[in-house]
């Protein structure tokens, strides 16, 4: 019975999740604080309703900044340039493509493909194109400028909040650069040894 949920385990991806309580509520408070910062932001740019898109893809991006700081898929480049890029492609779609629907998947696909090449794969980017072509009149009235505000803007006040948010602990301080050892060990309880936050692939 044990191999056949081992089995089951490795099947369906469930690691080994190595980090302490303390760990998964820092990380909890972290997206509290970066998405009330973006809703801020998106809100006073579009509106709750026209907001609503956007913020849902931030919300991705809050998981990877705050849950998994030092990932190379939650680094500047990627946020920033990865959401960036989206809405451009995403605005583009809108203008030049009569259905929504066909748009809606063009602008994902050639996401996709654009952040490849610009080497900033975000997967919240996909979302900023989706938002850009479903987000209705008040996203497509803002043209190009959707671009600037509110998604730039957006990008820079969650990778500033996580700078801010993440410097205190020396163990996942971000960006991953900044860290003095990504692979530090994180404090379990007051006086007891910690556990690694991630390890290297030979398991050192």
């Amino acid at each position: 019975m044990r191999s056949v949920l081992a089995g089951l385990r490795r099947w369906a991806g469930i690691g080994h999740d190595l980090s302490t309580n303390a760990e998964k509520w820092v990380s909890t408070a972290g997206g509290l604080v970066g998405i009330l910062g973006v809703a801020l932001v998106s809100q006073s740019q579009l509106g709750l309703a026209g907001s609503a898109s956007i913020i849902a893809s931030m919300g991705s991006s809050a998981v990877l900044l705050f849950a998994v700081p030092h990932g190379p898929l939650s680094q500047p480049w990627s946020v920033f340039g990865g959401h960036l890029v989206s809405a451009i492609v995403g605005v583009t779609c809108v203008k030049l493509i009569p259905s929504p629907m066909l748009a809606a998947a063009i602008a994902v696909a050639l996401a996709i493909g654009a952040m490849h090449y610009l080497r900033c794969i975000h997967p919240p980017g996909g979302a900023t194109a989706l938002g850009a072509v479903l987000g209705g009149d008040v996203v497509h009235q803002l043209g190009y400028q959707f671009v600037i505000t509110p998604v730039m803007l957006n990008a820079i006040t969650i990778l500033l909040l996580a700078f801010l948010f993440n410097a205190p602990f020396a163990w996942r301080r971000y960006p991953a650069a900044w860290s003095e050892d990504p692979g530090a060990k994180v404090p379990a309880k007051a006086g007891e040894a910690g556990t690694p936050l991630m390890e290297n692939a030979d398991g050192r």
